[in-house]
């Protein structure tokens, strides 16, 4: 049990970056934590933190102890849940990884519910555009959505939406609706730059397709802007339906060439590679698969 919580503070000390965060984390003092570090590096004979006046950082050491102490103290807390036999004790710390849009739009409204549902456990939630590495960030889950994922992760497909053509009602009374795909190339797109993201459609109806590429003055790196610019009537864009929920239901954003279909959009939760997926990752997923 002292092997387990001094992997534990470990942990909390590398995901929260210092000694005193962690100590929050643990709901001990500072000392504590330090002391337990201290122990720790001592028993292994090595060093396992970097301690700089910019802070700390693992050392090779250390990162590689932070992985097999992670996959433990998950184990462990997993045979305790099963011992248990109920989902509603789950303890410890879920560090859910986000888009920023996805997370503000789906992920935080819904948390409420399922912090009810688990009193014991805390939620971190990380909301960032770019693709971080899972393991070193410390994230037991990552909701991504219709992208390619690297083989250090394993994923579990969890929903699918429409992918639509929308802009503002005030656009389209500007410079009218087109009614047909090859007439958005005399409207402007506003196109989402990113490594990996392409801004080519192909549209479908019955026996037809169409694939043309968007094309517009206005590029923007972050969905959030996006949403923003079209909001603005400052032209269309093709994006997930979930993106602009609430805009579609209250008409302040319309869906154009509603008769033709681009490839949906897939929601997938990623794992670390090389350990088995938490229960609390697991039953953070199968929350969130149902109620979407």
């Amino acid at each position: 049990m002292d092997r387990l919580m001094a992997m534990n503070t470990f942990i909390r000390v590398i995901e929260t970056g210092s000694f005193s965060a962690a100590a929050r984390h643990l709901r001990v003092g500072q000392p504590a934590v330090s002391k337990a570090i201290a122990q720790l590096e001592e028993r292994l004979g090595v060093r396992l933190l970097s301690r700089t006046t910019r802070g700390l950082s693992p050392t090779d050491a250390g990162v590689s102890f932070y992985e097999g102490a992670k996959r433990a103290v998950d184990e462990a807390d997993e045979a305790e849940n099963t011992a248990r036999g109920t989902a509603a004790a789950l303890t410890g710390l879920l560090r859910i990884g986000t888009s920023v849009t996805f997370g503000r739009l789906h992920v935080v409204p819904r948390l409420k519910a399922f912090l009810d549902a688990h009193p014991r456990l805390d939620v971190e939630v990380a909301m960032d555009d770019r693709n971080v590495d899972l393991v070193e960030e410390g994230v037991d889950v990552m909701l991504r959505l219709g992208e390619s994922f690297a083989p250090a992760h394993i994923g579990r497909k969890i929903a699918t939406c429409r992918r639509l053509v929308v802009a503002a009602p005030s656009y389209l009374a500007r410079e009218g609706e087109p009614i047909a795909p090859d007439e958005l190339s005399r409207h402007e797109a506003i196109l989402f730059v990113r490594a990996g993201t392409s801004n080519r459609w192909t549209f479908r109806r019955g026996a037809e397709e169409v694939s043309l590429a968007g094309q517009g003055r206005l590029r923007v790196t972050s969905a959030e802007g996006i949403r923003e610019a079209v909001l603005a009537g400052i032209g269309f864009t093709v994006g997930s339906e979930w993106m602009f929920d609430a805009e579609l239901r209250s008409g302040a954003v319309r869906p154009i060439l509603v008769d033709w279909a681009l490839p949906p959009v897939e929601l997938w939760a990623l794992f670390p590679a090389g350990r088995k997926a938490s229960v609390r990752a697991r039953t953070f997923v199968e929350f969130l698969a149902s109620s979407l």
